[in-house]
């Protein structure tokens, strides 16, 4: 409900004003009524969660194509691999499933460089002596979310990226947003990229619990 509300009142937007997405978000929740927002918030939040992202660490990823939102391999003559150089890939593990059936059980590869996730962790575990702050003391021990705090295990990494970036460059306003400008400050690129491939690579809550009970 927080997000509905913050698009609404124009607190939250993108640092790359190009992103439709975002736009069509900010658009749908200013059309939304209370009722409506409380009730999409209810249907949401009832959904039992499902990881589906796996991440890789690798020198080379597949070439790729952009299709409304997502990198898709090349197929036929025009597939290969490439340096991932200083990015983070996530492509469909089926892409027919993925971007023409849209199936949103249709998991992701998330292609990391070789060392971000070790990289990433130290960040997130001290706080890097001082340029942020553990994550966990806002977002759980295990990174999965306290109260109205989210998780951000197991979450997209390109995604994560995005919200971090936002907050950075200032397009990301309210009460919790704000409270991370300090958080993100003096974070590099790369520090971000190393970060949110350590925080993919964790577990989701139902892997916790699952793991706890053996």
């Amino acid at each position: 409900m927080r997000q509905l509300h913050d698009m609404r009142d124009d607190m939250r937007a993108s640092a790359e004003r190009r992103k439709a997405n975002t736009q069509a978000m900010v658009g749908f929740a200013k059309a939304m009524t209370e009722d409506e927002i409380a009730a999409a918030a209810n249907y949401f939040s009832s959904m039992k969660w499902t990881p589906w992202i796996k991440v890789v660490e690798t020198a080379t990823v597949p070439k790729t194509r952009s299709a409304g939102g997502l990198f898709i391999p090349l197929q036929g003559a025009a597939a290969g691999t490439e340096p991932i150089g200083n990015r983070i890939i996530e492509v469909p593990v089926d892409s027919d499933h993925t971007e023409t059936l849209r199936d949103p059980r249709s998991p992701f590869i998330a292609y990391v460089p070789v060392g971000a996730v070790a990289k990433g962790k130290q960040i997130v575990t001290t706080g890097a002596g001082g340029k942020t702050m553990r994550c966990a003391i806002c977002h759980g021990e295990d990174l999965n979310g306290i109260g109205s705090v989210p998780g951000i295990a197991a979450r997209s990494p390109s995604y994560i990226a995005r919200q971090l970036n936002d907050i950075q460059q200032g397009a990301r306003h309210g009460d919790m947003a704000d409270l991370m400008k300090q958080v993100v400050a003096k974070l590099t690129p790369d520090d971000m990229l190393n970060i949110v491939a350590y925080t993919a690579s964790l577990p989701a809550p139902a892997q916790s619990n699952k793991a706890a009970s053996n």
